[in-house]
């Protein structure tokens, strides 16, 4: 197994659920025991997509615990050969089984967007939202369950719709506004605030400390004095490129005194 990949593991494992029990919409939050030790990983078909590597770590935890059975994952339901859908796991757990969508998320707090606190939350590039991600779940994802062509696979495991209980493993980091603008709502797990996020014009309070730029699959991992740091200067001129495409990067910041933290970069 590399070294990033436990990383990324490890970063993904820290990251805390967005919100316990049916605090939010409703929504049930999956929680479970991390399994220990670390799982065995499968680097030849390891995803190389953000959200489905997510949920190759999941899957790969959820078969060491005792007491749960994983039935089904990524089953693609269709209609007539066209992919309309898909169920991200079916588990068997043994109070009942379990339709269980799984989600990792970068969200920054935005006070401008919206009127409630939910609101707030939208993508670093502005893209997407907490709140449409809520409605995809309700509208969409967790319907599919009951879809007539989902029933077929249902069939096959034995499992009947109506008897499955319907929950979201919801990881996030949340990053706030540097000025200070941000008031915590306590529907939302607190813990998941992993940082801040600057403006173009903010960064010179920076300009003492090293930065370094990961990858997008890094931007699980945890900050780490083992990369290649550049001067601020230098990361300045590589950002311009980035913030005029529209792109919001997650940069790792060394402080003079050796210490780090992750933060965004916006382009708004």
């Amino acid at each position: 197994m590399t070294d990033n990949t436990v990383l990324q593991y490890h970063g993904f494992r820290q990251t805390p659920n967005l919100w316990l029990g049916a605090a939010v919409s409703g929504l049930e939050a999956f929680d479970y025991e991390s399994a220990n030790p670390l799982p065995v990983l499968d680097l030849q078909y390891l995803p190389q997509r953000l959200g489905k590597r997510v949920e190759h770590f999941v899957s790969r935890e959820l078969q060491q615990l005792t007491g749960i059975e994983l039935l089904a994952e990524s089953l693609q339901i269709q209609n007539d050969k066209q992919t309309i859908g898909e169920i991200d796991m079916l588990l068997q757990s043994p109070d009942h089984a379990i339709h269980l969508e799984i989600v990792y998320k970068f969200y920054l707090y935005d006070p401008t967007v919206g009127t409630k606190f939910l609101d707030h939350w939208i993508g670093p590039n502005r893209k997407d939202s907490f709140i449409q991600k809520l409605n995809k779940l309700q509208t969409k994802q967790f319907p599919l369950l009951y879809h007539a062509c989902t029933k077929p696979y249902l069939d096959k495991l034995e499992l009947h719709a109506e008897n499955l209980s319907q929950q979201v493993l919801f990881k996030a980091q949340l990053f706030v506004p540097i000025d200070k603008t941000y008031r915590h709502d306590a529907i939302l797990n607190e813990t998941c605030i992993a940082g801040y996020y600057y403006n173009k014009e903010q960064l010179p309070s920076l300009r003492y400390c090293e930065c370094y730029l990961p990858e997008k699959m890094d931007w699980l991992t945890m900050a780490h004095d083992d990369v290649n740091w550049m001067p601020y200067t230098l990361f300045i001129s590589r950002l311009e490129a980035l913030l005029q495409s529209q792109r919001s990067p997650l940069v790792w910041i060394r402080h003079p005194d050796g210490s780090m933290e992750r933060i965004f970069v916006v382009w708004w």
